[in-house]
C-alpha cells in the first residue's frame, strides 16, 4: 500500500525524463514512505508522452495522466492532487533542479505540519532569474503574509486531505503555503539542494516569473475574502 505520491508535471521535457526515472527509482529505495510516482503530461508536443509510457510500462511504481493540450502548471498540479489516493503527496519539477532525495527531509517534518516546502539553498540560476524570483517572492509574501522565503520552490510535501480542499486557479501553484494557512493549516520550510538545469528549456521568463505573480496576488486576495472555511463542533 503506497503512502506517498510524488506528482511530476511534464511539459516538453523529453531530454530529462530518463533522468527523472533514474533519480526516482534511486529515491524509492531510500524513501521514508512507500512511494509512487505520477507523471502529469501537460499537453507536451515533443516525445515526452512516448517516454513516459515506456517508463510506466517497465516500472509498476510509475503511472501517468495526459492532457489533450497544454493547460499550465497549476492545472497539472491540480489534476495530480485530484488523482492522488495516498495520505501524503509531493510535488517536484521534471527539470530536476531540485532532487527527490530531499523529500525525506520534508517527510521528517510533515507529521507536525500540513505542508512542508523547500527553500532553495544557493540557487544555481542566472542572475536575472534569481533576482526576478526574489522580487516575486517578496511581492507574494507582502500580499499573503505567509512568512515563506521561497513559496515557488518546486519541492513540497502536503497532507492530501488539505491539498484536495485547495480551490486551485491558474497561477495558484505559487500560493500553496498561503492556501494551506487559509484553511487553518500549518506550514514549515526547510533548506533543500538546488542544481542547474542540464537539459531542456525553462518554461518561465521574467514576465511570467515576476509580473504574472503580481496579478495572481490580486486573485489570491479575492479568494481569501471569498473563501468558505468552517469546522463542525457538534452534530445531533
Amino acid at each position: 500500500m503506497y503512502q506517498f505520491t510524488i506528482i511530476v508535471p511534464v511539459y516538453n521535457e523529453q531530454e530529462n525524463l530518463l533522468r527523472v526515472e533514474q533519480e526516482m527509482l534511486a529515491y524509492i529505495k531510500t524513501a521514508n514512505k512507500k512511494t509512487t510516482i505520477l507523471f502529469v503530461n501537460d499537453g507536451s508536443t515533443d516525445n515526452s508522452q512516448s517516454i513516459i509510457e515506456t517508463i510506466c510500462n517497465r516500472n509498476p511504481e510509475f503511472s501517468f495522466i495526459t492532457f489533450n493540450k497544454n493547460r499550465g502548471l497549476s492545472t497539472a498540479i491540480k489534476a495530480g492532487i485530484d488523482a492522488t489516493e495516498t495520505e501524503l503527496l509531493g510535488y517536484i519539477d521534471s527539470d530536476l533542479q531540485t532532487t527527490p532525495a530531499d523529500f525525506n527531509l520534508l517527510l521528517e517534518k510533515i507529521g507536525h505540519y500540513d505542508l512542508v516546502t523547500g527553500v532553495r539553498n544557493k540557487r544555481k540560476d542566472s542572475f536575472i532569474k534569481n533576482m526576478s524570483s526574489k522580487m516575486a517572492n517578496s511581492i507574494r509574501r507582502s500580499f499573503t503574509q505567509d512568512g515563506m522565503d521561497d513559496s515557488g520552490c518546486p519541492l513540497k510535501v502536503i497532507k492530501t486531505e488539505l491539498a484536495k480542499n485547495i480551490p486551485m486557479f491558474k497561477g495558484l501553484h505559487r500560493f500553496l503555503p498561503a492556501m494551506i494557512l487559509l484553511q487553518g493549516g500549518t506550514v514549515y520550510q526547510i533548506p533543500v539542494q538546488h542544481f542547474p538545469r542540464v537539459a531542456g528549456k525553462a518554461k518561465y521568463g521574467v514576465w511570467n516569473r515576476l509580473f504574472g505573480p503580481l496579478t495572481d496576488c490580486f486573485a489570491y486576495l479575492w479568494m481569501k475574502r471569498k473563501y468558505i472555511n468552517y469546522e463542525v463542533t457538534k452534530k445531533g
